[in-house]
């Protein structure tokens, strides 16, 4: 069943849904300070919990101590059903723009706890919005695209996964990943020399400034302002057109060393110095906030704190708790795997086959060194057309021709704004669709959304990959995956634990890597519910969640 929330007059209304939509019951008035104990009460393995945003309901039920199982996130259904070909036809799909499309406000994050407020009282604090439009009738409007759609399967499994990763997002926010204040502080030291206060150079970049000052002789060169580098780089002769790493690594110049140095450090200091460690990480937990959906190619992304990518120089930060484990997830070179396997370049596929795939790149000959393989894919299939990603794009295009072919074909249709009313592409279903060349007749392999560009605001012109790539959303390819060994060699299939049996374990399809802080068991395999503290060496743990309908 489903159990439908929504905030109206000021209170809340829980409305029981059948599976189908139907009405299953009266709606129920509740309190916002009674939601917890609501959803306690009715939490089940038969129940899902439907709302239009986790991010806005969720926290509630788990500072309360409080954990669902599945949910239905009305927000992310919405914006996927909208430009799924499956739906095109479908009333949700065709409707005009409403509240459901708007992109997701992120919230200011609170001032840390250290900090005086003028007003803490309860009296000022604001109560939440009522809702905009009704969830009763959006969820109907996404039952009925689904049960239309030509792969409704598919798209239910498609949804059910969304919306668990909204729950895990809600989840790694509030749990927390345990870290250890004193490692930091002790790695930025080794690193960048003692603390210093906000806008004082650390001893090591000011060791470093001055012997930039001396080889580049210019005693007012600021190494902070890239304008200024360029400048001094110019003045001694260099020919330069920027300050980026790779393009500083091909001069030959005393300064270039010491330079590269001190933008590694300064890197560091802006990104996970100091002032990162006491805004982010409070009570030994860093508390990331990723949005689900983020970018437009459907990806998660982070509202500040570079949660997605943590530098290696001070992930010996994160620490495990006593009596606890990390557990590490990473699905090696997600992206060009499913790439071998919906252009159907049996090249690339073999060059992941049964070993990392940037290793089977090198030996390929297309490039050198592993770090160029995973810029130059990485580059080829999000637009890059300059830096180190883009210099290598034409090597990759010479040795998996197919590959970035289908790269190539997705962005001119992005880039040329086709929609769903292209006559191009009348013999395919949908708009903007890409046929893989040497796949079978009609297999549709991607589109762009009508977002993206249309008849009052053409895209860019055609060539320009960048747009067109980040726009195109992939579909399921149909029939048998021709590079799957190589998409996943290692995987096991329905692996599950022997304290969970029928429970498959895996990754969020939306992010390459996770990693999930639990206690350790008896058996080996994580237990679902581990202890929950508040305590900072506690941990509310994050399970991987079963997708099942």
């Amino acid at each position: 069943m489903h159990i439908v929330l929504a905030r109206v007059d000021g209170g809340l209304t829980a409305t029981p849904l059948t599976d189908a939509g139907t009405s299953d019951g009266e709606p129920v008035r509740l309190t916002e300070s009674g939601l917890p104990a609501f959803v306690a009460a009715h939490e089940g393995p038969g129940v899902r919990w439907v709302w239009s945003d986790t991010a806005r309901w969720y926290p509630a039920v788990l500072a309360a101590g409080g954990r669902v199982a599945r949910c239905v996130d009305l927000r992310l259904g919405h914006r996927l059903l909208r430009t799924a070909l499956a739906t095109r036809g479908s009333a949700l799909a065709q409707a005009p723009l409403s509240a459901w499309d708007a992109a997701v406000a992120l919230e200011a994050r609170p001032a840390p706890a250290t900090q005086a407020s003028l007003f803490d009282d309860d009296l000022f604090t604001v109560a939440p919005a009522d809702d905009d439009l009704d969830p009763v009738v959006e969820l109907r409007a996404q039952l009925d695209a689904v049960a239309g759609a030509s792969e409704p399967g598919a798209l239910r499994l498609l949804l059910a996964a969304e919306s668990a990763g909204a729950l895990v997002a809600a989840e790694i926010k509030y749990a927390g990943l345990p870290w250890r204040t004193d490692v930091h502080e002790r790695l930025l030291a080794d690193a960048l020399g003692p603390r210093v206060p906000y806008g004082v150079r650390p001893r090591k970049l000011e060791e470093l400034a001055a012997v930039l000052r001396q080889r580049l002789d210019d005693p007012d060169l600021n190494p902070d302002s890239p304008a200024d580098v360029l400048r001094s780089l110019r003045r001694a002769g260099l020919v330069v057109d920027s300050t980026r790493k790779w393009e500083l690594e091909r001069l030959e110049h005393p300064a270039i060393e010491p330079l590269l140095e001190y933008k590694r450090l300064y890197r560091l200091l802006t990104a996970n110095g100091w002032t990162w460690l006491d805004e982010w990480v409070q009570d030994g937990r860093f508390h990331p906030e990723y949005v689900v959906g983020g970018v437009v190619t459907g990806r998660w992304a982070a509202n500040g704190g570079g949660a997605l990518q943590l530098p290696k120089q001070v992930r010996g930060a994160v620490v495990a708790d006593p009596g606890w484990e990390l557990v590490v997830a990473d699905a090696a070179q997600l992206e060009p795997r499913v790439l071998a396997a919906m252009s159907g370049d049996t090249d690339m596929a073999a060059a992941g086959d049964g070993q990392d795939l940037y290793d089977g790149v090198v030996a390929s000959g297309a490039v050198q060194t592993r770090q160029q393989a995973k810029m130059a894919m990485l580059g080829a299939m999000y637009g890059a057309t300059q830096g180190e990603g883009g210099r290598f794009v034409p090597r990759l295009a010479r040795a998996f021709p197919r590959a970035l072919d289908l790269v190539e074909q997705a962005a001119r249709a992005g880039g040329t704004g086709r929609t769903r009313d292209d006559p191009a592409r009348s013999d395919v279903a949908g708009a903007g669709a890409v046929v893989v060349r040497g796949a079978e007749p009609g297999v549709l392999r991607g589109r762009h959304p009508p977002r993206c560009s249309g008849p009052s605001s053409p895209g860019p012109a055609a060539g320009d990959g960048s747009h067109g790539t980040s726009w195109c959303r992939a579909r399921r390819p149909s029939g048998r995956c021709p590079g799957w060994a190589a998409c996943a060699p290692d995987w096991p299939r329905g692996a599950t634990g022997p304290s969970r049996p029928g429970r498959t374990w895996s990754s969020s399809c939306t992010t390459n890597s996770w990693c999930t802080h639990r206690p350790r068991t008896p058996s080996g395999w994580p237990s679902r519910s581990g202890p929950r503290r508040s305590t900072p060496g506690g941990s509310c743990s994050v399970a991987s969640r079963s997708l099942s309908r």
